[in-house]
């Protein structure tokens, strides 16, 4: 029992720091785009923000759209609302700027039940769309200035047919969007490593640029409009099996949207069980395998105080001996350094390595947080936009 402790702790161990070290590497190799040059000619972009209930969000969302640096006429903001409840919809109806459009969910769905309601919202709003370039983003983000400028450029010096970019949450100190945060910052530098080093595919819906050829070439969402999530990493793994090089990062602080982070832990617990709970739909099994080994490494170390409350085994490495109750604090306290390691050029492309100083204290709610959210997005449901979801 001791040495299968042992073994698959350290395997567990290697493997989990080899990822963490590989993503470092990664993170820190891909080149960072300034301010790219106005480009000469200006491709017609389409703006799509589904909302549902988001009449607090909406319209500092558009303002940000509208105060772009981009020609006005060279690009469109259409709002799906997706039976909102609120007057979302009357703030985007009597927003002033004549390159916003109101597209309504329920006037252009077909009869019938749906689980996807956020891509059919896209997929219908790509289809009245006017840009070659599609570009999405959520209704409680606000997106900096030259945005769409550095969007347009990087795309006509790459012909990328999609570009993952980078996300922050706008937090302040409560306890609980620190903690969101330095989660999220971890997530933004595996998405950005992962896909400059095209290990697997990995982004965010608040954030993505993709050619309206590209998504019409893979059939759209078509294959995976029946799963709730996905609108995002779903759809890049489409495109990817399709244009392998042309699916990149463009890492620039010209391009990073903000967006809120939960206000309370339920809401927080709900959005990440959606997230996972799209895990085993991904037809790309690298990332599968790296979501598994990753599960399981938290789950040995939430399941450390069980193992020495039933009895501390001695456990011998070489000629050194160490409780199971040491192991278990030695793998926290180098899981937290290699971390920390990684998280520190991510949190200073963001502006936040203040926030560092809470990292080693969030580690064991983070390992917890892990474990619960994996077992729920697998075998659990999950409220989302006022909507139960299996």
């Amino acid at each position: 029992m001791q040495f299968i402790i042992l073994l698959v702790s350290l395997a567990l161990f290697v493997f989990y720091a080899a990822f963490i070290i590989y993503y470092a590497a990664g993170w820190r190799s891909i080149p960072s785009e300034q301010l790219l040059p106005t480009p000469g000619s200006h491709p017609k972009i389409s703006v799509i923000i589904p909302a549902r209930n988001e009449a607090a969000n909406i319209k500092a969302c558009l303002d940000s759209i509208c105060n772009q640096s981009y020609p006005a006429t060279a690009f469109e903001i259409i709002v799906m609302d997706d039976h909102s409840t609120d007057n979302t919809a009357t703030i985007v109806q009597q927003y002033p700027a004549t390159n916003v459009r109101l597209l309504q969910l329920s006037e252009l769905l077909g009869k019938g039940n749906i689980n996807a309601y956020k891509k059919k919202a896209i997929e219908l709003s790509i289809q009245q769309a006017n840009g070659e370039l599609i570009v999405t983003t959520d209704a409680d983000c606000i997106v900096p200035v030259n945005w769409l400028q550095t969007i347009a450029a990087f795309y006509l010096q790459t012909n990328a047919a999609f570009i993952a970019m980078p996300v922050v949450y706008s937090n302040s100190h409560r306890l609980i969007e620190v903690f969101q945060s330095l989660d999220f910052m971890t997530l933004q530098g595996i998405t950005g490593a992962s896909v400059y080093k095209k290990i697997h595919s990995m982004c965010n819906g608040a954030n993505l640029a993709y050619t309206k050829k590209a998504f019409d070439a893979v059939g759209g969402f078509k294959g995976i409009d029946t799963i709730a999530s996905g609108d995002d990493m779903l759809l890049m793994h489409k495109i990817y099996q399709q244009y392998p090089d042309k699916v990149l990062f463009l890492k620039s602080k010209e391009v990073i949207v903000q967006t809120a982070p939960m206000k309370t832990v339920k809401d927080f617990f709900n959005q990440r069980i959606r997230w996972a709970s799209k895990a085993d739909k991904y037809d790309d099994k690298r990332i599968f395998v790296v979501l598994l080994l990753v599960y399981l490494f938290n789950v040995l170390l939430a399941l450390g105080p069980v193992f020495f409350m039933l009895k501390n085994y001695p456990l011998s490495i070489i000629n050194y001996q160490l409780s199971v109750l040491e192991l278990w604090l030695y793998l926290i306290l180098l899981k937290t350094i290699i971390e920390l390691i990684f998280l520190y050029p991510v949190a200073k492309f963001f502006s936040k390595q203040h926030l560092l100083w809470f990292f080693p204290v969030a580690q064991p709610f983070h390992i917890c947080y892990t474990v619960i959210a994996g077992w729920l997005g697998k075998f659990g449901t999950y409220q989302w936009k006022e909507r139960n979801v299996q």
